[in-house]
């Protein structure tokens, strides 16, 4: 054979492969690689969300800002809101090709209430080898104590001193601020504002103001540090930052579900019925060697209260706290406000400017979320597409409801027992 194919090769003709297989067969496999197996089984649960443990923080961390266009005017780029709950709405879709092009869907929405922030103070930020380094700090004259009570333990017993000193700064023309002022715009090249929110306009149990740093991005920067001194001590409302058919990303941290084993906490299958000292366990947790449990097997332990960083989620309504009939659509004329009947299950009503965003939130309610605008330009259909709600559900969310407010329930059911007392 090997004679046939020298004089073939001599004469310029290709000859044919000895054997018919193609080269990707498992006969030319390596010996050194894992042979085929018969089922596929992928691991349960993902590593990539290690460690699962409790998260350090209550408030979702910003831990990158969209990269700067200093083409842009100065804005802020980042927003703090409460989860208050759940409702549906029905609008149009339009996506031509699609098989609901201009077809009614319902889809589920989260209300979270986002009563305007409060600029306090302004942070420069200069870019060292090991990344961004805080130059100073420059605080407004006036804070409030929903503020003042985010630096204490315990603030009832303490004399409340905080800030006394620094108000002194601004007594004799801001000389020394106007120093700092000028110190953030010859050497710094990030500049981010202090904003609190207003907690005590919404009921979540709770006085302390939740404080974060908002990256300013847009313009050069001295406008930056301009635009932030003069929104010193001024509410900055939600739609100043963000508008309606926007994208956003959601940062929290998740519900608590305290210690649980490898079935809920990795969704590993239970084993058969039978099985001696239980069943929702993972039958083998490692060879003999290594001798040690390996990193990657599924143990019991924390589930929940994990940070997460949610992105792209589509704004579908920016309402107005001021506005009595903030949830009637073009289509829907019923005079009703956001809250359902009965208002939202263990949050009550929602009196503040209220974003409508589409699918869940991670967090139970009253859990706080941060809002930031999205790391890179969407151009996605999804990103760019109008949308225009024709209904949004104000039924009770306790239990079964029917009727989308008090009237069109009392007009319903006639005089009752409880309205006659």
């Amino acid at each position: 054979a090997r004679s046939k194919t020298r004089e073939a090769r001599a004469r310029g003709i290709t000859p044919l492969p000895i054997s018919p297989l193609p080269l990707s067969s498992p006969v030319y496999r390596r010996r050194s690689q894992m042979s085929h197996r018969k089922f596929e089984r992928p691991r349960h649960g993902s590593l990539g969300f290690l460690p699962r443990k409790r998260a350090s923080r209550h408030r979702g961390k910003v831990k990158s800002f969209p990269k700067d266009d200093r083409s842009k005017a100065p804005h802020l780029t980042a927003f703090l809101a409460y989860k208050a709950g759940m409702t549906h709405i029905l609008r149009d879709v339009d996506k031509p090709g699609s098989k609901a092009h201009k077809k009614e869907v319902v889809e589920a929405v989260t209300v979270l209430e986002a009563p305007p922030m409060v600029v306090v103070g302004m942070v420069g930020y200069v870019e060292t080898a090991k990344g961004l380094r805080a130059l100073t700090t420059v605080w407004a004259e006036h804070l409030n104590d929903e503020v003042k009570r985010r630096f204490y333990k315990n603030w009832y017993r303490s004399k409340k001193k905080a800030f006394t000193n620094y108000v002194k700064k601004y007594a004799d023309g801001q000389k020394d601020i106007n120093a700092e002022l000028e110190r953030i715009k010859q050497y710094c090249q990030c500049v981010r504002v202090l904003a609190h929110t207003q907690i005590r306009k919404i009921k979540v149990g709770q006085k302390k103001a939740h404080l974060m740093e908002i990256q300013v991005n847009g313009g050069d920067l001295a406008a930056k540090v301009d635009f932030a001194a003069q929104m010193f001590e001024k509410q900055v409302p939600v739609d100043a930052v963000f508008a309606k058919d926007e994208m956003c990303d959601v940062i929290g941290v998740t519900k608590g579900h305290g210690y649980e084993g490898v079935t809920t906490r990795w969704g590993c299958s239970r084993l058969p019925r039978k099985t001696h000292r239980g069943l929702r366990k993972v039958a083998c947790i490692g060879a003999w060697h290594p001798a040690k449990v390996q990193y990657s097997v599924p143990r019991a332990g924390q589930n929940g209260y994990h940070h997460r960083t949610e992105m792209n989620k589509k704004i579908y309504k920016i309402g107005k706290g001021a506005e009595e009939n903030n949830a009637t659509t073009e289509f829907d004329l019923t005079e009703k406000s956001i809250n359902p009947v009965g208002g939202f299950p263990h949050y009550g009503l929602v009196r503040e400017d209220y974003l409508l965003l589409k699918g869940c939130v991670v967090g139970p309610r009253k859990r706080v979320v941060t809002l930031r605008k999205p790391l890179f330009e969407q151009t996605q259909r999804n990103a760019v597409e109008e949308v225009t709600l024709k209904f949004i559900d104000t039924s009770s969310k306790f239990g079964h409801g029917r009727f989308q407010t008090l009237e069109e329930k009392d007009k319903f059911m006639g005089m009752r027992k409880k309205a006659s007392i």
